[in-house]
């Protein structure tokens, strides 16, 4: 599996930078639009590593913008018998973590309770319904935002017990939402069955999937950057593009996932959801309007056009690895079979590099690589949309040397940037050309709030904004095809020389280094 083009100028590029107007709005216009509805946002697992490093600083921060609801409750669930006070000392610990500013917590903490609460207890969900209620008579609120914040395996007993309890229903003027993590299952017929459950008791307007990836802000403008201006979608085919690669890399190892890890692998814990979904955005239709239902349609179009890799080719389709010992900014870190409950010759595989085709007519023989691994040199991603070369024979009388395709990469991470490389002529009496890289830094001239992912999801799920969630019938497609992708790849019979390893820090086995060193620059 090669990259098409991996050209370099042979005269050095000049380099240009993007300027964008400030449209001097006031902060808050740059939050949400309206109102957000009162509400209580009570969350499962508040003790857990989740509500600690995301989601607690995340509603801080909407607190400090004015980006909740007045009024608003938290309340946080958990196993741990924990008291009011020293629940909020802990989360106050986890803002300050978060270097977040503490001089406005103690209003915060005010709305922010405990209620202690065994998963698998009926009846301490029937004292769950008692507090919440008095919590809403305290605080004025009538809606609920249930956040699964647990493993996976506890997401079916809890909805059911919210079912049972009659949680899962609201009165005439007001909702019920809940908002269920990734993975949502782990193949076909576990995320089929985890919909069953849900379903038993919440309608599918009120299941939020939250994958963070969507909420990204550079990932939202991708779709603008496409259809609001004509230049680009004219372009955005087949006609032009010679391939597209998309990479998330890592440079975190799995630390104490050990045990989920050794079960998911970097297919079920990457590919399926956070890398179907960018190459969604990329390679979707312009939908009628943007708003959810409509933006979600194109996005499963996008799916069920995948070409299917019933026996993929490991080597030619597929490129899987797993990280050796190494060293990460200049410190030595163990490889993944010495990680923490991994078991000394694992096989699973903590790097992957696909080749697929969206078999459409847009899109037919346009491959798009895919690239995701831990224990990466670099945390990056980004999307590198490869236009095609032009007719040589045009500069046949003038020596020039290699004429670079043009290329275009949207920033995501860490560098949140658009980044259109062309040919230019270079300045002088002798006709030579040099390659022009111009950038436009996606929050240049801004001057209100960045918002981070999970403040973006969180706002969504209160309004009942359902774009940027994934839709069952989605989840079950993209499972439909990594099915036997996966399948194949774990019933092969030579596994073991086909997981090639890489040391810790390096950009990944040697295999994929040409399509690697395409993507990454």
């Amino acid at each position: 599996m090669t990259a098409t083009d991996q050209d370099k100028p042979s005269i050095p590029g000049a380099r240009v930078t993007g300027s964008a107007p400030d449209l001097g709005l006031p902060p808050e216009a740059c939050l949400f639009e309206g109102s957000l509805d009162p509400c209580t946002v009570i969350i499962f697992g508040a003790t857990g590593d989740l509500t600690a490093a995301k989601l607690m600083p995340a509603l801080y921060n909407l607190f400090l913008r004015g980006g909740l609801p007045s009024p608003c409750c938290i309340v946080g669930c958990a196993r741990t018998p924990l008291g009011r006070q020293e629940f909020q000392e802990r989360m106050a610990d986890a803002v300050k973590n978060a270097g977040l500013d503490l001089s406005r917590w103690h209003d915060f903490a005010a709305a922010l309770d405990y209620c202690p609460l065994d998963y698998a207890a009926s009846s301490d969900y029937d004292s769950l319904d008692r507090f919440l209620k008095s919590q809403e008579e305290k605080h004025q609120t009538g809606n609920r935002l249930f956040y699964l914040a647990v493993p996976p395996s506890l997401y079916g007993a809890i909805s059911q017990e919210l079912g049972r309890a009659g949680l899962a229903t609201a009165g005439e003027r007001h909702w019920v939402r809940l908002v269920v993590e990734k993975p949502f299952g782990r193949d076909l017929a576990t995320a089929q069955e985890l919909n069953r459950v849900l379903h038993a008791h919440f309608r599918e307007n009120q299941i939020f999937r939250i994958d963070h990836y969507m909420a990204k802000e550079t990932v939202q403008n991708i779709n603008i950057f496409r259809f609001a201006n004509a230049i680009f979608e004219p372009i955005w085919s087949r006609n032009y593009i010679d391939s597209i690669g998309i990479i998330a890399a890592e440079t975190v190892g799995v630390g104490r996932r050990g045990r989920f890890y050794e079960e998911t692998g970097v297919l079920r814990d990457m590919f399926q959801n956070h890398m179907m979904h960018l190459l969604a955005v990329t390679a979707m239709e312009p939908p009628s309007l943007l708003e959810a239902e409509r933006v979600r349609d194109e996005q499963l179009k996008v799916f069920r056009s995948l070409k299917p890799l019933a026996s993929p080719k490991l080597g030619e389709d597929i490129i899987l690895g797993q990280y050796a010992m190494g060293t990460v900014a200049d410190q030595e870190v163990p490889g993944y079979r010495d990680e923490p409950e991994v078991a000394p010759d694992s096989l699973t595989p903590t790097f992957a590099a696909l080749r697929v085709f969206v078999d459409n007519w847009r899109w037919q023989g346009v491959p798009f690589f895919l690239v995701s691994g831990k224990r990466l040199q670099a945390k990056l991603t980004q999307i590198v949309i490869q236009f095609k070369d032009v007719p040589h024979s045009l500069f046949e009388s003038v020596h020039l040397g290699e004429i670079a395709a043009n290329r275009l990469i949207l920033g995501i991470y860490p560098e949140e940037k658009i980044t259109l490389i062309f040919e230019t002529k270079n300045p002088g009496a002798v006709t030579c050309l040099r390659q022009v890289t111009m950038e436009f830094p996606y929050y240049a001239n801004y001057q209100g709030p960045v918002m981070e992912a999970y403040e973006k999801s969180l706002i969504d799920a209160i309004q009942g904004d359902l774009m940027l969630f994934w839709r069952q019938d989605a989840v079950e497609e993209t499972w439909s095809y990594f099915n036997p992708v996966i399948e194949g790849c774990e019933a092969c019979s030579d596994l073991a020389s086909r997981v090639h390893l890489y040391p810790a820090g390096s950009w990944g086995p040697y295999k994929a280094w040409p399509i690697l060193a395409w993507l990454v620059g």
